[in-house]
């Protein structure tokens, strides 16, 4: 079944498409073979979804892409214009053979896979084409982390609309109530104020917010309790919200709250500040951990300051020591250090930016400050 939703815009998706094949060869492999998934997606704008039965595009170098798929889910892609998108179709139906079709659309033997192809396609194409398989995800991302015009408006529509969820948290969040009913609450508002689903919402309150990905429990959130609320999803062009906001129900009863959260601020607007083309992703990472680890607090900031967003919530480039990738303008990807003192609480500050041409813009627009909400 297709996950396409909304108008396809030809020309863009041929551009991609030639893109992908000239990035093919240039890996030094005879063809891309991409599952469904965002990478499908990227390409002819059908997600799909996999299944014992195998849906694969082939795009070849110097020939034509050729999207094998079985019979009966190809109405899911029936709004797809493969005739104007230069893809040639090739239905199946069981008791056929659907990775002879795939090698027949092969001039070579050197494949690259998409990264989360199952095993159980990956492996019988390897068989049935004797062909030599590397990861297509090296030769993709290097298209799809930097982000056109289109995708762009498309992170700034799903930006505004978490914004205006985290926005209206007062609605929800008090003592007496568990954070599975604040999450479910908040789950229904993400897809009310214009995402398609709810892809993750963590609600983390008073000592559970010492864990970066606590998800939603039972804890009955307390007076002077300090919340992290991570929530996000994807709009309907497919691109996806991540932010990261945080509140506490009164006065925090931790004494060493608002020093500590102040650092935090500070480390998260200096990595906003720090991106602009040219400068590295570890140097963005570096520009936050920095100010965390000269205040004392360096052992408690566990993971890295940011990852790539956009068909995917985490893609490339991830923002994190060691990784020496100078930032172009259209990289998108989100800056969220934070604090975490186990058994006490934590706070997490979250943006998605784009770099442009001349520094950088954020999607999104809520304050940062560590909100009261009435007990």
């Amino acid at each position: 079944m297709s996950t396409h939703v909304g108008p396809v815009d030809v020309d863009a998706l041929r551009a991609r498409l030639d893109r992908a094949a000239a990035a093919a060869a240039i890996a030094g492999v005879d063809a891309l073979l991409i599952a469904p998934g965002s990478d499908l997606r990227y390409l002819i704008g059908a997600g799909g979804t996999s299944f014992e039965r195998l849906t694969c595009l082939v795009v070849p170098v110097g020939g034509v892409p050729v999207l094998v798929v079985p019979k009966l889910e190809h109405p899911g892609y029936a709004d797809i214009p493969t005739d104007e998108l230069g893809v040639d179709v090739a239905t199946w139906v069981d008791g056929e053979d659907p990775y002879a079709l795939v090698k027949r659309a092969l001039k070579g033997n050197r494949t690259a896979v998409s990264d989360m192809m199952p095993a159980l396609h990956a492996l019988r194409l390897r068989d049935a084409v004797s062909a030599d398989q590397v990861l297509a995800g090296p030769v993709l991302r290097e298209l799809r982390m930097r982000k056109d015009d289109t995708e762009v408006a498309a992170l700034r529509k799903a930006g505004a609309a978490i914004d205006r969820v985290h926005a209206r948290m007062a609605e929800w969040l008090r003592p007496g109530r568990t954070e599975a009913e604040v999450g479910a609450d908040i789950a229904a508002a993400i897809v009310a104020e214009g995402h398609v689903a709810a892809e993750f919402v963590i609600v983390a309150s008073g000592p559970n917010g010492a864990s970066p990905h606590h998800d939603l429990s039972d804890r009955v959130i307390e007076a002077g309790d300090v919340v992290v609320v991570d929530i996000g999803g994807p709009v309907a062009e497919g691109y996806n919200s991540d932010s990261t906001r945080n509140y506490v129900l009164g006065e925090p009863r931790d004494a060493d709250v608002w020093q500590t959260y102040a650092v935090l601020r500070a480390a998260q607007q200096a990595a906003v500040d720090a991106v602009r083309p040219g400068v590295t992703c570890e140097a963005v990472d570096a520009a936050a951990r920095d100010i965390i680890s000269d205040a004392g607090f360096g052992e408690y900031f566990v993971h890295r300051t940011g990852h790539g967003i956009g068909l995917d919530v985490h893609e490339d480039p991830y923002i994190v020591g060691g990784n020496d990738l100078p930032l172009e303008p259209g990289m998108a990807f989100s800056v969220e250090p934070g604090i975490y003192l186990p058994g006490r609480w934590g706070a997490r500050i979250e943006d998605i930016v784009i770099a442009t041409a001349d520094g950088v813009e954020s999607v999104n627009n809520r304050p940062h400050e560590l909100v009261v909400l009435p007990t």
